[in-house]
């Protein structure tokens, strides 16, 4: 019963917002955001000792203010997606600028499949729905919502374009297929682990454990590996950015899995810092210490 009136609830918003111009729809999420910080205290609080960590030289009244603004950061992020969900293509390609959209044509002609990765920051699930708009469809692996029904609809959402999801059981065999295509997969690498298969690298200079599936995928088929981020622009409008693909370690570097992996979260970090606001401090990126053999 719960679960049916949340996707009621979801329907009923996405139907409102699809009305709206999109500057309008990023104000009322910021304002539902705000209101989130105001009322949640527990992931208010988490958010806070995530910044405090992260940023202990800034006084704690600018910490509040950045956990405010991630809110509301991420009540405009729930709104807007379901506002784009209901562009056309053209206006989806109307409402971006690109920024390093030659490092993927160079990507794609080594022609050894790509591996975009970014993290719960800005505008990640708009910037791929936009990709079979600029170059091709990508999959997307992904984490099936816990409401059936509302996974449904965010699904729809993210092959409107032309791409697929991937679902995390089983995936490895289906990337591979897709890279050996010379077709691209996207993932998310700011997640905790608790699988044998995290390793523990540094963000924010603490350890966190983190998929090693991105690394050892790319060690493994030879795929470049891009970073990608998207950045708000005002008006309801986007930056998409794809960064320099990442080096990977020489052959005989030890624990190459660990270094890579470590390679990569710095690239999210690097981005992080430079906008603390957009990134998902409500998350308990960090519980636990390695083990000593870790």
């Amino acid at each position: 019963m719960i679960r049916a009136l949340e996707f009621a609830a979801v329907r009923l918003i996405a139907g409102f917002v699809a009305l709206l111009p999109m500057r309008i729809v990023r104000r009322c999420g910021a304002v539902l955001g705000r209101i989130a910080f105001a009322v949640d205290r527990q992931h208010r609080r988490i958010a806070l000792e995530n910044l405090a960590a992260a940023f202990p030289s800034r006084p704690p009244a600018e910490r509040r203010a950045l956990a405010r603004a991630m809110f509301a950061h991420f009540g405009s992020l729930l709104l807007e997606l379901m506002k784009f969900a209901s562009y056309t293509p053209d206006q989806m390609r109307a409402s971006i600028d690109v920024e390093g959209e030659e490092r993927v044509q160079q990507a794609y002609q080594q022609e050894r499949g790509v591996l975009f990765f970014t993290g719960h920051f800005g505008y990640w699930e708009i910037q791929a729905i936009v990709e079979p708009l600029q170059n091709h469809p990508i999959s997307v692996l992904a984490r099936p919502l816990d409401n059936a029904r509302l996974n449904e609809m965010l699904e729809r959402i993210r092959t409107k374009t032309g791409n697929s999801v991937i679902y995390r059981q089983g995936a490895v065999r289906e990337i591979l297929r897709e890279l050996a295509a010379n077709h691209a997969v996207a993932l998310l690498i700011d997640q905790h682990l608790h699988t044998p298969d995290a390793v523990y690298v540094d963000f924010f200079r603490r350890p966190a454990a983190t998929t090693s599936a991105l690394a050892a995928l790319a060690l493994r088929t030879g795929a470049p590996v891009i970073p990608v981020f998207a950045l708000p622009l005002p008006g309801g409008r986007y930056r998409l950015v794809y960064e320099h693909p990442v080096d990977p370690p020489l052959e005989d570097t030890h624990d190459a899995v660990r270094e890579f992996t470590q390679r990569c979260t710095d690239v999210l970090e690097m981005y992080v810092r430079r906008h603390p606001e957009l990134w998902l401090w409500m998350h308990r990126r960090w519980r636990e210490d390695p083990a000593p053999d870790a």
